[in-house]
């Protein structure tokens, strides 16, 4: 590896061991093994050096989200159905004891964004594609093909239960929802909504 993929796999470690605020130039450095002045040269900051390890941290943890769920290693139930719900919910939650660290570091970022106007910027310009992300899971529609109203809409919706989830599961998973209640809620909400 050269000094950009040193840094950005040392800024990775330091945000999963430090948070975002603790992490200094200096600890990237010390666990990277390169030099103060590759940071600039390479990312043109710290903040976003950890912006790039920490979406990079992000879309590690949407790939965990697709292995192993049904029989065939891929999402066995049809795009848009209730039972598609129900399967990706469940590997998403399944993820999480691996992902925490993360989930962590994504809510220390969500509530000191004020601080860091520069890096909530970057986050800000991330949450589309994280949206693109999700969405792809729940219709199988490639990322490359989603036009901009389903990823605006759609995707809102999984990213905005997906960050209440994720608050659940951090907080306390033994009463965190379940794909199952999720799915069920779902479903009634669909069946009282539906035209008389």
């Amino acid at each position: 590896m050269g000094h950009r993929e040193d840094l950005l796999e040392g800024a990775k470690r330091c945000l999963l061991q430090k948070g975002f605020l603790r992490t200094t130039a200096r600890d990237i450095v010390k666990e990277s093994g390169t030099n103060l002045a590759s940071i600039g040269y390479h990312y043109g900051s710290k903040d976003a050096l950890l912006v790039q390890a920490y979406v990079e941290l992000i879309e590690s943890v949407g790939d965990d989200f697709d292995p192993g769920w049904g029989a065939s290693g891929q999402v066995d139930a049809p795009p848009g159905s209730l039972e598609r719900f129900q399967e990706v919910w469940a590997g998403i939650i399944r993820s999480v004891p691996a992902s925490r660290a993360i989930w962590l570091l994504s809510f220390e970022l969500l509530f000191q964004g004020d601080r860091l106007p520069e890096v909530r910027k970057l986050l800000a310009e991330a949450q589309v594609e994280g949206r693109k992300g999700i969405l792809t899971l729940f219709n199988g529609i490639p990322e490359a093909e989603l036009d901009d109203e389903s990823v605006d809409t759609e995707g809102r919706l999984y990213q905005t239960l997906l960050n209440g989830l994720m608050v659940q599961w951090l907080f306390d998973p033994d009463s965190a929802t379940t794909a199952d209640q999720l799915t069920e809620g779902l479903r009634r909400v669909v069946r009282g909504a539906a035209p008389n």
